[in-house]
């Protein structure tokens, strides 16, 4: 009877949110059909899957992916590599790649991703930083700690100004993630007042879940991670950058060195995975978007605060859900641990993570280490105790987590 119970509070839930789910799939739709016509323009055959070892110079699958993805944003270049070891590391290689001593860097939506942090130079080894190597750094603060300060933005930006970052999701914080809309307004006010500043934005969770990309509205740049939305789910490893080709070949420069750029670097034996992953990711994103819409309304029935609401635009693949209780974060976690298809028989606890600040709880019970396009929830130990959920391959596992979460919590 208690099973019947909880999947009768799940199939409420799902009635109430069905008509978002066809809107949903004509997003889908659009961004598939973008990636299959990148597909055909680009002859992508067989002959692209072939792997080759050392410097890699006759890598013909590299080449292709390039062109493939800078078709799929819509703009002048890409270079996209197993190289890359995360999001992370592939927006370093931009801010290194381009900015130089006595450059300015500007936050356009307060303090941006944990990560990002030593990075920037805000806290760990400086010398290595941002900062150690003369980049000035300054930051919009939010709008009620929520929104992009637009008036502020305008103030701030100048002649002065090298590059604005701005990312796309709300990393650890309950910040509103900007989508397209928000971001081609953001860009617009910074191209009036300084228009050789360049705009790089963060997309990583947000590929594929909207009609348009940040390239499409004015980005000079945009940076990702390969074991998140565009990785479908199978590839290992990996991470892209595209924009401009300008500052792509720059940060491919700082990726390998000056005179290899996107020339070298053999792909061992990823190139099938990368295309056929990049195939996938507008279902699979789907997926995870309609699991995530599923989640907060079961939540929100539950008198949670969740974020954003079940039908709020979703410009990234995370949900929150606000716990207010640090056991109950710890708790949710455990759950979906126990209901992960991998490491089901293990139990998360927190702990210190290299680039975090506070201690981290992680349930992550996914096929590749740390892929957030895979269902996983994780959030840090401060209040108010929120737990990040992302990612999902199928609908219905997000359904049994939640069915487990509602007898549990």
């Amino acid at each position: 009877m208690q099973n019947f119970d909880k999947s009768f509070l799940i199939n409420k839930a799902e009635k109430k949110v069905s008509e978002i789910f066809r809107e949903m799939e004509l997003i889908r739709d659009i961004n598939q059909e973008k990636v299959l016509q990148a597909f055909q323009d680009h002859k992508v055959g067989e002959e692209h899957f072939y792997t080759v070892s050392g410097y890699g110079h006759d890598d013909m699958g590299r080449g292709v992916i390039d062109k493939v993805y800078a078709q799929v944003f819509n703009c002048e270049a890409a270079v996209v590599r197993n190289h890359f070891v995360s999001g992370t590391h592939a927006l370093a290689c931009g801010f290194f790649g381009i900015l130089r001593n006595g450059d300015k860097l500007v936050s356009v939506a307060g303090r941006p991703y944990d990560t990002l942090e030593e990075v920037i130079g805000l806290r760990g080894d400086k010398k290595s930083s941002l900062k150690g190597h003369g980049v000035d750094y300054t930051e919009v603060p939010l709008k009620n700690d929520s929104e992009v300060d637009l008036e502020k933005l305008e103030k701030t930006i100048d002649e002065t100004i090298t590059m604005a970052f701005i990312q796309r999701s709300r990393g650890y914080s309950l910040r509103k993630p900007l989508d397209i809309q928000n971001i081609a307004e953001i860009i617009d006010i910074i191209k009036k007042k300084n228009p050789e500043c360049i705009c790089f934005v963060d997309n990583c969770y947000g590929e594929f879940t909207e009609a348009l990309e940040p390239t499409e509205v004015g980005a000079d740049l945009i940076a990702g991670s390969l074991i998140k939305n565009p990785g479908g789910g199978i590839v290992e490893t990996g991470g892209y950058i595209a924009g401009r080709e300008k500052f792509v070949k720059l940060a491919a420069d700082r990726l390998t060195a000056p005179g290899i750029g996107t020339k070298g670097g053999a792909m061992l034996n990823q190139s099938r995975l990368i295309l056929q992953g990049l195939f996938m990711a507008p279902s699979i994103v789907h997926e995870a978007l309609k699991g995530s819409v599923l989640t907060s309304q079961v939540f929100l029935d539950q008198g949670f605060k969740t974020m954003p609401l079940p039908d709020e635009i979703r410009t990234d693949i995370i949900q929150a859900v606000v716990f207010e209780d640090r056991e109950k974060l710890i708790n949710f976690c455990k759950t979906v641990q126990c209901y992960s298809p991998v490491d089901s028989y293990l139990t998360p606890v927190p702990d210190t993570v290299p680039g975090y600040d506070d201690e981290i709880i992680m349930a992550a019970g996914t096929f590749i280490e740390g892929s957030t396009i895979e269902l996983s929830a994780d959030g840090p130990l401060r209040e108010p105790y929120v737990a990040y959920i992302q990612g999902g391959l199928n609908y219905a596992h997000v359904k049994l987590v939640l069915n487990g979460i509602l007898s549990r919590i």
